[in-house]
């Protein structure tokens, strides 16, 4: 792998993020730290492939529940269409909280598989756009 040195990146700092931007991610080693520099636009094609999927149940009172199987969340709305948005809420919510104390979390042996779905949430920061990308499946109560 092609790394940058700390020091050499702390000098060129402007000339690393432009590389980064324009050209490609960047690796830099301090140590025995290594990290990613990488634009937002990149994360979100990496994240592409993870997708939020929910079981869709049609309550007694004629409501809708949508049930997340990435992480625990649900949500019930008078429509299909109104449970996404309460959802898209929901999991941006979650992710918001989940990333304000990401060293808690992250290390969760029970959440850190929710860690891209949490980055895809901040990235599209959007409730409305996060419920639009639920796909539903029907299920029966």
């Amino acid at each position: 792998m092609v790394t940058i040195n700390a020091t050499e990146a702390r000098k060129d700092w402007s000339l690393v993020v432009d590389h980064t931007i324009r050209e490609k991610p960047q690796f830099i080693k301090r140590t025995r730290d290594r990290i990613m520099l990488a634009d937002v636009n990149f994360i979100q094609e990496l994240l592409f492939a993870y997708e939020f999927n929910a079981v869709s149940y049609i309550e007694k009172d004629g409501t809708i529940t949508l049930s997340l199987n990435e992480i625990d969340l649900a949500e019930n709305g008078p429509t299909e269409q109104a449970a996404r948005f309460e959802l898209g809420k929901a999991i941006l919510t979650y992710a918001e909280d989940f990333y304000d104390d990401f060293g808690y979390w992250s290390t969760a042996p029970n959440r850190t598989r929710h860690i891209p779905y949490v980055f895809k949430a901040l990235i599209i920061n959007d409730a409305q756009k996060l419920g639009e990308m639920i796909k539903c499946l029907s299920g029966k109560i």
